[in-house]
C-alpha cells in the first residue's frame, strides 16, 4: 500500500501514546502513516464529571466526524470511551493486545486506614458507585483531567486518594507512585484495550486492519461491550464487566450499582471457550438475580 494512512487520535499524552503504538504495528507490515491530532469536547471540559455531560462517546464523536469527512483513514480510541453503539456508518476495525485493565488506587501514604472517612477522588460513575457499596462512609470526590494533572491534583489537595487504571500508569511510565491493587473492583467493558475504528463502508483497509487485530482480545471485549449494550450501559451508568480466559474457560465478572451506591449484583459465571453469546446468558441470570429492579433506579 503506497497511500500514507492518516490515523486519527486526540492530542492528550496517552492517547499520542495509542496512536504511536497503532503506527509501530501498521509499520511494520510496511504501511507509511501519518498521526492527526483532533481535541476532544471531552478535553476541553475538565471541570464536569464524565457522567454529567448525559450524551455517550463524549471522547470520540469528533474523531467519528473526521472520519465520515474522510480528514483521517482511521481512528484510535480507548475502546472503554467508545458507545457500544458506534456512530453510524463507523465500525471498530480491530484492537491491540490488552493491557492488564485492573483498577488501582493512588495514595499519599501507604499506612492509610480505610477504616476511617476518606477522601477519594474519581469522575467515574461506575467507579464512585463499586467504591461506596464497599466503603459507605468515604467521600468520593470529582476529578478531570489527563493522568498527569489529576496526579498533581492529588498531591495539592487534602485527598486520601485517587483511582486510575493501571494500564494508562503502565503506557506513560509511571511508577514513582504508591499503588494499591483494587482486584475487587470489576473494571468497565473494554478498560485497557486499544480500539482502531473506520468507515464501516471503507474496506481499503481492512486486509492490513486484520493482521494487527488480537482475535483474544477482540472476542473478549466484545463479549464485555455486548454486556454493556443489553443494560443500556455507558459512562452515566455504573455497570461493569470483565471478560478472561483462565485454564482454558471464559471467565465472565459482571456488576451492577444503583446511582446511590446502597445495592450492588455481582455474578461470576464460567464458560466453555466455544460457547456463543455469552454476553446474553450473563444478562438474563443477571436479571433474575435483581438487576432489573436496579435498572428502575436510572
Amino acid at each position: 500500500m503506497s497511500k500514507i494512512v492518516k490515523v486519527g487520535t486526540r492530542d492528550s499524552l496517552l492517547a499520542l501514546w495509542q496512536a504511536s503504538q497503532v503506527k509501530l504495528e501498521l509499520e511494520k507490515h510496511k504501511i507509511k502513516t501519518e498521526i492527526i491530532k483532533i481535541k476532544s469536547k471531552g478535553d476541553s471540559d475538565l471541570t464536569k464529571p464524565l457522567y454529567e455531560f448525559g450524551v455517550s462517546g463524549i471522547f470520540t464523536k469528533t474523531l467519528d466526524n473526521a472520519l465520515l469527512n474522510k480528514k483521517i483513514d482511521i481512528a484510535v480510541h480507548s475502546l472503554k470511551d467508545v458507545p457500544t453503539k458506534p456512530a453510524r456508518g463507523v465500525k471498530i476495525k480491530c484492537v491491540l493486545s490488552r493491557e492488564n485493565p485492573i483498577d488501582v488506587l493512588v495514595l499519599k501514604d501507604e499506612n492509610i486506614n480505610f477504616n476511617s472517612g476518606l477522601k477519594i477522588a474519581t469522575s467515574s460513575i461506575r467507579r464512585k458507585c463499586q467504591w461506596l457499596y464497599k466503603y459507605p462512609n468515604h467521600n468520593i470526590v470529582p476529578i478531570r483531567g489527563n493522568i498527569d494533572s489529576r496526579l498533581s491534583k492529588l498531591k495539592k489537595n487534602n485527598w486520601d486518594g485517587a483511582i486510575f487504571a493501571y494500564a494508562g500508569l503502565k503506557r506513560l511510565g509511571i511508577n514513582k507512585v504508591k499503588l494499591k491493587e483494587l482486584n475487587w473492583m470489576i473494571p468497565c467493558a473494554a478498560q485497557g484495550t486499544i480500539g482502531i475504528a473506520g468507515l464501516e463502508s471503507v474496506k481499503e483497509f481492512d486486509e492490513i486492519l486484520e493482521r494487527i487485530n488480537c482475535p483474544k482480545t477482540y472476542r473478549l471485549v466484545g463479549i464485555e461491550r455486548k454486556f454493556i449494550g443489553l443494560l443500556g450501559g455507558g459512562c452515566s451508568k455504573p455497570i461493569s464487566a470483565h471478560a478472561q480466559i483462565r485454564k482454558n474457560k471464559i471467565i465472565f465478572n459482571t456488576n451492577v450499582c444503583s446511582l446511590d451506591s446502597k445495592k450492588s449484583i455481582s455474578d461470576s459465571t464460567e464458560f466453555n471457550m466455544n460457547e456463543q453469546d455469552i454476553a446474553n446468558k450473563s444478562y438474563f441470570k443477571n436479571c433474575k438475580l435483581g438487576v432489573k429492579d436496579i435498572i428502575n433506579l436510572y
